[in-house]
């Protein structure tokens, strides 16, 4: 958890960044990005010198090499503790002349987060400001993984905020709520098809060492995590580096996060390959069939990209794999020949297993589209029995476009410190989502259409036409409204009548 004081500090450097003349807020993610690989390298070099003096050998890797670029400019003064410390207009022309020509060439070194780096480009427009956020960066303690990782997470939350580039970040919430859902384990392999700044997998890797710390003691588990159980793909090479960075200040030291346009490109590297999806992909519309990957066409005949990414999903996942990912609202009731095939597939071919109704402020401030969470098992050979719908309508947050926080943060999110009472549940309905979850196969079946949960059997989905939403099934309370015998309600009228003449009467002569 981040103190005040770091957020100010943060605070800070952003607006540094806003009253020097860079106000896209993705742009200024982006610098701060690079300025933090650069400290990063700096912090590996470092260890490794120490621990090459501690063994007495020379250093087995070198992050900064040695000699001097094309410009005569010795590498050892490109690392963080060296330039950090330099006059403004001298850190401001080797950074822009030496670090970041070079910064684009090391991506030979095999690194995740380096191969993301050719592309760098150096955007702060003067020396004073240069030097302003180097110090600001260095005073930000950064020693510990879990800060380093909410720090990051601050950053990105302007990103929301600010408005326009908030469609790369879904709540942080939510994203926890689907990962707690499908829990994860240290042998799966993950994966994120539009991974923008890796939300999923970052809480994938939390929930594995809040719940699993065998994957930081056992030497297999931990190989798997650092290096194969992240995959990440997305075609905007800004979020890739994003994505990565976070990936890294979050403690995961290789994972796979590569470009690729997951509608367009074939998948036959990846068919099969992933036993558990998490996504929230961007919606836009429809794709031309030409530009669609063939084998998505195989599963579901359509250009509509919702479609098309559930079609994915069921590609990537291995048999007995599971998937939570969110859909706009038309998926569950579409009545194209494309929604009902890969909705009846869901249900008779796949095990669906849940859908969540979100509220229609959720992703506000920026959309304000109505969706839902959808888990399901990849099983090839059906498996459907009852479906758990619930109905989420508040999830701990206002629904407007401010999306203020309606309780303290200590009775917020999935797993609050403090137990909620009635009417704070009406207001974060996410440990009840949760606790019921792990109550779908037993008590859940049990309650009927009018509670926020209940299931459905597969029968009732299929004599709907597999339609998914959830106002299909829920059934409203009508309120009993006693009905009063028409003679007393005569009897009422006829002395009302009376009390009205006798009234007229007497205002008749009051005024006589």
């Amino acid at each position: 958890m981040l103190t005040g004081e770091i957020r100010s500090q943060i605070d800070q450097i952003w607006n540094a960044f806003w009253t020097g003349g860079i106000s896209n807020p993705l742009e200024v993610i982006e610098q701060i990005t690079y300025l933090l690989f650069l400290k990063r390298l700096d912090e590996q070099e470092i260890a490794e010198e120490l621990k090459a003096n501690r063994e007495k050998k020379p250093m087995a890797k070198r992050f900064f090499p040695e000699g001097k670029d094309s410009k005569k400019r010795s590498y050892q003064d490109f690392r963080w503790n060296r330039f950090k410390n330099m006059e403004a207009r001298e850190m401001y022309t080797l950074v822009s002349e030496h670090v970041f020509p070079w910064l684009r060439t090391v991506g030979g070194t095999g690194s995740t987060y380096a191969k993301h780096m050719e592309g760098a480009r150096f955007t702060i427009p003067t020396a004073a400001l240069l030097a302003k956020v180097v110090d600001m960066i260095d005073k930000v303690p950064m020693e510990d993984r879990d800060t380093k990782g909410d720090l990051y997470e601050y950053m990105l939350s302007k990103i929301a905020s600010a408005g326009q580039n908030g469609q790369f970040r879904t709540p942080r919430h939510i994203i926890r709520l689907m990962v707690e859902m499908v829990q994860p384990t240290p042998n799966d392999v993950v994966c994120d098809p539009a991974c923008g700044t890796c939300g999923f997998l970052v809480a994938v890797g939390e929930s594995l060492r809040e719940h699993h710390t065998e994957v930081l003691t056992n030497k297999k588990l931990h190989d798997h995590f650092h290096n194969n159980l992240f995959h990440g793909f997305d075609f905007d090479n800004t979020m890739l580096r994003i994505g990565s960075m976070n990936m890294l200040l979050h403690g995961v030291e290789n994972p796979d996060i590569t470009y690729r346009d997951s509608l367009a490109q074939d998948h036959a590297g990846e068919e099969e390959k992933y036993t558990l999806v998490l996504a929230n992909p961007p919606f836009a519309g429809s794709l031309d069939y030409e530009s669609c990957a063939k084998d998505l066409q195989q599963v579901v005949k359509t250009k509509k990209t919702e479609l098309l990414f559930l079609a994915l999903f069921l590609r990537l996942l291995k048999p007995g794999g599971r998937a939570a990912v969110i859909v706009p609202d038309g998926v569950l009731f579409g009545s194209s020949n494309a929604h009902k095939s890969l909705r009846r597939m869901l249900v008779e071919e796949q095990k669906l297993d849940a859908v969540i109704s979100l509220p229609g402020g959720v992703f506000k401030p920026y959309a304000g589209v109505s969706t839902a969470i959808l888990l399901f098992t990849k099983t090839n050979s059906g498996g459907t029995d009852q479906v758990w719908f619930y109905d989420m309508e508040e999830d701990g947050w206002s629904l407007d476009d401010k999306r203020t926080a309606l309780l303290p943060e200590d009775k917020l999110g999935v797993a609050p410190k403090t137990a909620l009472t009635t009417d704070e549940h009406a207001k974060n309905n996410l440990p009840d989502i949760l606790a019921r979850w792990q109550q779908r196969d037993d008590s859940e079946r049990k309650r009927p259409r009018t509670a926020q949960s209940f299931c459905v059997p597969k029968a009732d989905l299929v004599s709907k036409g597999y339609d998914l939403s959830l106002n299909r099934y829920k059934e409203v309370v009508h309120e009993e409204i006693a009905h009063r015998p028409p003679k007393e309600i005569l009897a009422d009228l006829a002395r009302l009548e009376v009390e009205i003449q006798q009234g007229m009467r007497e205002l008749e002569g009051m005024l006589g």
